[in-house]
């Protein structure tokens, strides 16, 4: 794409740091249950393991599960009467493989029934400033994965704020349906404030997911607040449960 550079040189200058919302919202527990993509992306996952994955996503109408690769065709035959999604990842959990790697994954979870694929962006080349590299490594798995949901995870943990400001531009331009702000494999997860800076950089013309360390009702609405979309969670059980019982109170 042409002119990557003064994208992102705009992006940066134009950007205004946004308030984190103060305000209580009542969140009811449906809004809950559709913000999570239930994950288990552990390598030492069994298969009872995603099988119960599975139902516990149909029986809190959880939005998706998001599991590793191998585990997608296992995923899409027990979610087959269901509504809940097939999300799996891509070039996990560096970013660093080939573009055409990522493709030929992109193809594989496509052909095992994937319905959205969660891609980590190359944080080395981003931090070199090839920003080509970068849309074009988005770009590639986006018009690869057609009509599925493409979600870039960024690696919030790892950037500068102007890299992060960088990171969700080239994505939007590229054209990705979602920023997400970590794989949960680096130096910590999600903050609310990278959160809200995303949200900022993307607008309302991409989806947001917070992932990583998200373990509580608490920290899960902080997200939601903060502009997120989405909500990647190991332990969505356990919010659920919190939330029933805050409820009850």
């Amino acid at each position: 794409m042409n002119n990557l550079n003064e994208i992102v040189k705009n992006a940066i200058e134009q950007y205004q740091p946004t308030d984190i919302q103060k305000k209580k919202i009542n969140f009811t527990k449906k809004d809950i249950c559709q913000a999570i993509d239930h994950t288990l992306l552990k390598p030492d996952a069994t298969e009872p393991k995603i099988i119960a994955l599975c139902e516990q996503a149909i029986n809190y109408n959880f939005t998706s599960v998001c599991v590793n690769p191998v585990w997608v065709s296992t995923c899409k035959t027990l979610l087959k009467n269901s509504s809940v999604d097939v999300c799996t990842v891509v070039g996990f959990p560096l970013g660093a493989n080939l573009t055409k790697i990522k493709v030929a994954e992109t193809l594989q979870a496509l052909n095992d029934g994937a319905d959205e694929i969660d891609m980590v962006l190359n944080v080395g080349q981003l931090r070199s400033g090839n920003y080509d590299a970068v849309y074009n490594d988005i770009r590639n798995v986006v018009t690869t994965a057609s009509l599925a949901v493409v979600k870039i995870i960024i690696e919030a943990c790892l950037l500068s704020k102007e890299e992060k400001i960088t990171a969700c531009s080239l994505a939007l331009h590229a054209g990705a349906g979602y920023v997400k702000t970590s794989t949960g494999f680096s130096l910590h997860g999600a903050v609310a404030g990278d959160v809200a800076l995303m949200r900022r950089v993307v607008g309302e013309k991409m989806g947001v997911k917070a992932s990583g360390g998200i373990r509580d009702l608490e920290t899960t609405k902080k997200m939601l607040i903060a502009g997120a979309d989405r909500i990647g969670t190991s332990s969505g059980l356990d919010i659920i449960e919190q939330f029933i019982k805050e409820e009850s109170q």
